[in-house]
Order: structure tokens, then C-alpha cells, then sequence
């Protein structure tokens, strides 16, 4: 009887390997680890989400590089990996934000669209003709009790809550640092320059507004806000 070679397992998503793996899936977290490094915090305060744009050219207009994408008004997520898939992901998210308001008059808590966005990254896994999403998000909110949250989404639709985390090329270096510094009672402010600190040690080049982008949900307006540039240049001096 012939054995079949290890490449036969990774030519579709609904094949695993004899070890349990599915190769697909794995391939689309490699995606994650050479995309960009975001970050995001929870603290009692509320969220805050900082990522890094790479701009490979001087002639980009770097407003067209968005990171960090508003889902409702007390809910917004970063990505890292391919973009283009976190959009769609995002856009989901924000008809199924919007479909619970009309039909419970109430805004969504967190969990229930990070799960939502979760499933659908889920469904992608099971079926032959399509493949995962090869991006990654953090999903950061705040709940109408002012209930900081933040999770991560997994391209195998794998949901996990955390106090801080990252996603990206420097995860592991960044995690460490946030590891180290983090503190449930830090202020927002103090929030973003812990995160700013690990994005500058982490990161080879030098960090420019532009290629920064910071947003913070605070538990007391439960608003989503998003940084200008001279705003942020302040926490890069």
C-alpha cells in the first residue's frame, strides 16, 4: 500500500493530516505573523487599540492604509494579516451590529460580536472551495455597564478574551513587554504610551504619525475616538 505524501493534506481545507492538523488553516496564521503589529489594552478606564501601517512607498497617501476600522460606536477592531479580508470581516460585523439594534433596541455587548465574527471565520474552515481568513483582529469595546472588553479572532475562528494583547510580526516580543507592564488601574492615557512603548521597542523603523494609528473607547462615554495625527505625534516624542 502506497503512502501519501505530507502535500496531499494541504491542498484543501476539509483534508487533516494524520496528526490532526489542518494545513490551510496553519498557512493562514503565517499570513497573521508577517502582517503588521497591533495591539490592543484593557483596562478599567476602557479600551485602547494602537497598530502599525507599513508604508512600502513615499508616493502612498497614507489615509488609504486603514488599520483600525469603527464597528459601532462603543466597538472597533484592528487587524493584521490581509486586510482586504479583514474589511469584509468588518463589514460583517457591522450589518450584524446593526441588525441587533433594530431588533432588540439595544446595543450589541462585544462578546456577542466578536462570537459572531468568530463563527463566520469558523464556517470557513469546514468547506471545500473556499479558504480561511487569512487575517487576524482584535475585537475592543466597551459594554453599556462600562465593562472594558477585548478579544482575539483566530482565522480558525478561535475566540479568546484578554486584559492586552498583540497580533502581527513582533507578537511575541510585544506580549513580553505588555506582560511586564500591564495594570488593570492605568488611565487611557498611560494605556496608549504602555502600548506606544512596545510598538517603538519592537518595531525597526522609526515610528511617524502617519504610520500610526491610536483609538480609545472610554467606559465613561462608551464612544469610540479616533487620534489625529498631532494628536498622536504626542505620544511618539
Amino acid at each position: 500500500m502506497y503512502g501519501v505524501s505530507p502535500q496531499a493534506y494541504d491542498r484543501a481545507i476539509t483534508v487533516f493530516s494524520p496528526d490532526g492538523r489542518l494545513f490551510q488553516v496553519e498557512y493562514a496564521k503565517e499570513a497573521v505573523k508577517r502582517g503588521a503589529t497591533a495591539i490592543g489594552m484593557a483596562v478599567e478606564d476602557g479600551v485602547v487599540l494602537v497598530a502599525f501601517k507599513s508604508i512600502h512607498s513615499t508616493l502612498v497617501i497614507t489615509d488609504s492604509l486603514k488599520k483600525i476600522f469603527e464597528v459601532d460606536s462603543h466597538v472597533c477592531v484592528t487587524a493584521s494579516g490581509l486586510i482586504a479580508d479583514a474589511r469584509r470581516l468588518v463589514d460583517i460585523a457591522r450589518v450584524d451590529a446593526q441588525r441587533h439594534r433594530i431588533t432588540y433596541n439595544e446595543a450589541p455587548t462585544v462578546d456577542l460580536i466578536a462570537r459572531s465574527v468568530c463563527d463566520l471565520m469558523q464556517v470557513y474552515t469546514q468547506y471545500g472551495g473556499i479558504r480561511p481568513f487569512g487575517v487576524s483582529l482584535l475585537i475592543a469595546g466597551v459594554n453599556s455597564g462600562g465593562e472594558s472588553k477585548l478579544y482575539e479572532a483566530e482565522p480558525s475562528g478561535a475566540m479568546t478574551a484578554y486584559k492586552a494583547d498583540s497580533i502581527g510580526a513582533h507578537k511575541k516580543e510585544v506580549d513580553e513587554i505588555l506582560e511586564q507592564k500591564y495594570d488593570a488601574k492605568l488611565t487611557i492615557d498611560q494605556a496608549i504610551r504602555v502600548c506606544v512603548g512596545a510598538l517603538r521597542s519592537t518595531e525597526e523603523e522609526k515610528l511617524r504619525p502617519e504610520s500610526v494609528e491610536i483609538s480609545f473607547i472610554s467606559s465613561k462615554t462608551s464612544k469610540a475616538v479616533c487620534l489625529s495625527d498631532k494628536e498622536i505625534a504626542k505620544y511618539l516624542k
